[in-house]
């Protein structure tokens, strides 16, 4: 018992005493996509060579959820085809 009594009065340590710098402001995934119909965006999709959910999820800052549903919608455009996948994973190219 004399022991909890003596941890219960010292302030518990850590860090090792290293002050660090404030972590950078992480902005969170945009749920609204970018314009399908603008160049920017067609352009920056037709250069990936395997175009993934993960990939454009990355490239223009949205959810994974909203990635899917732009390559599902650009495959009904024809500006991809659709290669390869399962229920996880689709992987897309470019329209030649």
């Amino acid at each position: 018992m004399e022991r909890t009594e003596e941890k219960k009065g010292e302030a518990p340590k850590r860090g090792g005493g290293k002050t660090t710098a404030p972590m950078a402001e992480r902005k969170a995934p945009g749920i609204i996509p970018p314009d399908l119909k603008s160049d920017k965006i067609l352009g920056e999709v037709k250069k990936m060579r395997a175009v993934t959910p993960y990939a454009v999820a990355s490239r223009f800052n949205v959810r994974l959820s909203v990635a899917r549903d732009m390559l599902e919608e650009l495959t009904r455009k024809g500006v991809l085809d659709y290669v390869s996948g399962n229920k996880n994973l689709k992987i897309y190219k470019p329209h030649d």
